[in-house]
């Protein structure tokens, strides 16, 4: 199972994809561009399973976010 890490020493805390230097946002990034899974696995040189655990990654991460609304002033 390939996992997301997060190491101070590696692109300064950012997580990463176990054993690479392929940041989550960089993975996010292509995607959301329009890259495939097929291009992104051959331009950063991860697996599937990589990107998988990218995008579950996020997922986790949006899903603990709190969302408010402003009061807007009168």
């Amino acid at each position: 199972m390939v996992e997301v890490v997060i190491d101070g020493k590696v692109r300064f805390g950012k997580p990463v994809i176990k054993g690479t230097r392929v940041t989550v946002d960089e993975i996010l990034g292509a995607l959301a561009g329009g890259m495939t899974f097929g291009e992104v696995e051959k331009e950063y040189g991860v697996k599937r399973e990589g990107v998988l655990a990218a995008l579950k990654y996020a997922a986790e991460i949006v899903s603990e976010e709190q969302v408010g609304t402003l009061k807007a002033e009168a």
